[in-house]
C-alpha cells in the first residue's frame, strides 16, 4: 500500500504512515497533475493547498482515506468521498492550545502597549510614559464560546486574576460554575459588565457581525476585545468607528473578513489603537507537528484495519453495526438540524425514540447521527466521532429508548429537543424503504423531503395563502422545487406549515416580507447537509 503526502507536511507523519505503508512526499499538484497519479496510492495526507476535488475522488480507485493535517475540510469534496466510501478526517484538536495561547498573548500585549512600545525603542527612542499599560488582573473578561479555545482562554485568565462571565447557550450553568466562572443568559446581560471581551464562536449566520454598532453601544466604555476566532463576527467598520470614538478603548484581532486581500479593511486603516496579526492562531510549529502526527496516526490505523478517531463523514463503527441503519443516518441527522433550527433558547435535553424495525437493533449509530445534526447547527467541525463528547461535555442529557408499538412506517425516528423557552419535535421515516422523508413536525403531519434549502412558513388556513408566499418567492427569483402543507389532525385549529424546498438560500429581507403577509407567522430558514 502506498500514501501521498503532499503540501509540506511536517516530515514526522512520513514516519508514522510508513508502519502500515509505504510513504511517498510530492509537492503540491493542480488538478489534472494530481489525478494522473491518485490512482496508485491507497491514501492521501494534503493541508489546505490541494484542492481534493470530485475528479481527483473518483480517479483515485484505490483511495480509503484522506487526511487533511489541520481542522478546515473545504479544500475536500465531502460528498464525493462519502459516496465513493473514502473516509475523510482532521486533526480538530491540534491547534486549540496554539490558539488559547495567542489569544492571551494579544490580550496581554494589547494591554502592555507591546508592539507600540517596542518599535519605538527599537528606533532609540526612550518613551516608558508614553507606553504606560494596564493590568488584567481583577479586571472581567467575558468568553464568547465555552469549547475548548474558550475554556483554555478563560482558564488562563482566571489564573492571571481575572473575573470571567461565560455566554454560550450550548453550555449548561452547572459546567460554567464548575470551572468558577460566571454563566450569563445572554450577550445583553454580558455587554455592559466586561472589560475585556473575547470572541471563540464559529462563523455562522447568527454570529455574523455580532460584535456590531448596536452592541458595542451596550459594552462599558473603554472595553478592549479581542478576536482569535474568524472574521466577519465583529462588524470590522462598526469597530473601526468605535475605536476613533473611543468608546473601545484598545482591540487585537487576528482574523479577516476577507483574508488574505486586507489593504481595504477598516481594522487596516483606521487610526484607533488596535493590534492586527495575520491569522496567527494556529500557526505554531507544536500545532502542526500535533496535527501532522494526528493524521498520520489515524491513516496508519484505518490501513491496518483500525478505525478513525476523528471522522468528518462516515462514522467510526464497526461495519456490522452500521449496516442495518445506513439507510436512515443522513435522515436522522437531517432530523437533529431541523429540530434545532426551528428551536429557540439554550438547549437542555436531546430525546429520541426509534419504533418499528429499527427499535431490534443497535441504534447507537443513529443517535450519534441525530447528535451531529444539532450541533452541527450551531458548532463547526462536529464530526460522528466526535458528537458524543461534546454533547457530554455541554452536559446535555441525550436519551434514547425503543419502542415497538405500532407505527405507520416500518422504521421511525422521532426526536424531541427540549430548550429553556421551548420543545420540539421532529419525526422521519423511509418511504418504500428507501427515500427519506420528514412525517410529523409539532404534531403536524407532512411528507417531507429533505434538501439543503427549506422554508418553513405557519399560516391560517384560508385562500390564497399559498399563492401570496410563492409570488413574494418568485418576486426575488427563488425557485420552489417542493411544497407540501403540513396540517395538525389532533388539534381543532386553523393552523398550517408550508414547508417549501427552494433550492437556493432564502435571505432575512425575504423571510420579513413572507412574514408580514396577514395570516402569516414568522418564516424560518432551514439549511440541511444534503
Amino acid at each position: 500500500m502506498k500514501v501521498l503526502i503532499t503540501d509540506k507536511i511536517n516530515e514526522t507523519a512520513k514516519n508514522i504512515v510508513d508502519e502500515a505503508a509505504l510513504g511517498v512526499i510530492l509537492p503540491t499538484m493542480q488538478e489534472d497533475e494530481l489525478c494522473k497519479v491518485i490512482g496508485e496510492y491507497d491514501a492521501l495526507m494534503v493541508r489546505s493547498q490541494t484542492k481534493v476535488t470530485r475528479k481527483v475522488i473518483e480517479a483515485g480507485k484505490n483511495l480509503k482515506i484522506i487526511g487533511r493535517a489541520g481542522v478546515g475540510v473545504d479544500n475536500i469534496d465531502l460528498e464525493a468521498a462519502t459516496q465513493n466510501g473514502i473516509i475523510v478526517v482532521n486533526s480538530p484538536d491540534g491547534n486549540t492550545n496554539a490558539a488559547a495561547e495567542h489569544t492571551v498573548a494579544l490580550m496581554l500585549a494589547m494591554s502592555r502597549n507591546i508592539a507600540k512600545a517596542a518599535a519605538s525603542t527599537k528606533q532609540g527612542l526612550w518613551e516608558r510614559s508614553k507606553f504606560t499599560g494596564h493590568e488584567v488582573y481583577g479586571k472581567t473578561l467575558g468568553v464568547i464560546g465555552f469549547g475548548k479555545i474558550g475554556h483554555h482562554v478563560a482558564e488562563a485568565a482566571k489564573a492571571m486574576g481575572m473575573k470571567i462571565l461565560v455566554c454560550d447557550p450550548y453550555t449548561t450553568k452547572e459546567v460554567v460554575e464548575k470551572f468558577g466562572a460566571k454563566y450569563v443568559e445572554s450577550l445583553d446581560e454580558l455587554w455592559p459588565q466586561c472589560d475585556y471581551i473575547t470572541v471563540h464562536v464559529p462563523k455562522t449566520k447568527e454570529t455574523l457581525h455580532m460584535i456590531n454598532k448596536e452592541t458595542i453601544s451596550k459594552m462599558k466604555k473603554g472595553v478592549r476585545l479581542i478576536n482569535c476566532a474568524r472574521g466577519g463576527i465583529i462588524d470590522e467598520q462598526a469597530l473601526a468607528e468605535a475605536l476613533e470614538s473611543g468608546h473601545v478603548a484598545q482591540a487585537a484581532v487576528d482574523v479577516f473578513e476577507t483574508e488574505p486581500e486586507i489593504k481595504d479593511s477598516p481594522l487596516v486603516k483606521t487610526n484607533g489603537d488596535i493590534l492586527l496579526t495575520p491569522h496567527l492562531g494556529a500557526s505554531t510549529e507544536e500545532a502542526q507537528l500535533k496535527v501532522a502526527e494526528d493524521v498520520a496516526e489515524q491513516i496508519r490505523d484505518v490501513l491496518k484495519g483500525g478505525s478513525a478517531r476523528s471522522a468528518v463523514n462516515i462514522p467510526s463503527l464497526k461495519p456490522e453495526k452500521l449496516e442495518p441503519v445506513k439507510d436512515y443516518m443522513q435522515l436522522a441527522e437531517n432530523i437533529g438540524e431541523l429540530a434545532m433550527q426551528i428551536s429557540t433558547g439554550n438547549l437542555k435535553g436531546i430525546y429520541i425514540t426509534v419504533k418499528g424495525t429499527l427499535a431490534d437493533l443497535d441504534v447507537a449509530p443513529l443517535e450519534t447521527a441525530v447528535v451531529k445534526g444539532i450541533l452541527g447547527s450551531f458548532l463547526t467541525d462536529v464530526n460522528y466521532v466526535n458528537a458524543p463528547v461534546i454533547a457530554k461535555s455541554k452536559g446535555l442529557d441525550v436519551t434514547t429508548t425503543k419502542s415497538n408499538t405500532s407505527t405507520d412506517y416500518i422504521g421511525s425516528i422521532t426526536l424531541k429537543l427540549v430548550t429553556d423557552k421551548e420543545t420540539n419535535s421532529v419525526a422521519g421515516a423511509l418511504i418504500a424503504h428507501d427515500m427519506p422523508r420528514i412525517v410529523k413536525i409539532n404534531g403536524y403531519n407532512a411528507s417531507i423531503e429533505p434538501e439543503k434549502h427549506m422554508i418553513l412558513v405557519p399560516h391560517e388556513n384560508k385562500p390564497a395563502m399559498v399563492a401570496k408566499v410563492a409570488t413574494v418567492l418568485g418576486n426575488k427569483n427563488i425557485n420552489i422545487t417542493r411544497m407540501n402543507v403540513a396540517q395538525n389532525r389532533t388539534q381543532d385549529d386553523n393552523i398550517s406549515i408550508m414547508i417549501i424546498n427552494t433550492g437556493s438560500e432564502v435571505d432575512e429581507a425575504t423571510l420579513a416580507e413572507i412574514s408580514a403577509i396577514d395570516g402569516v407567522g414568522r418564516a424560518k430558514y432551514i439549511r440541511l447537509t444534503a
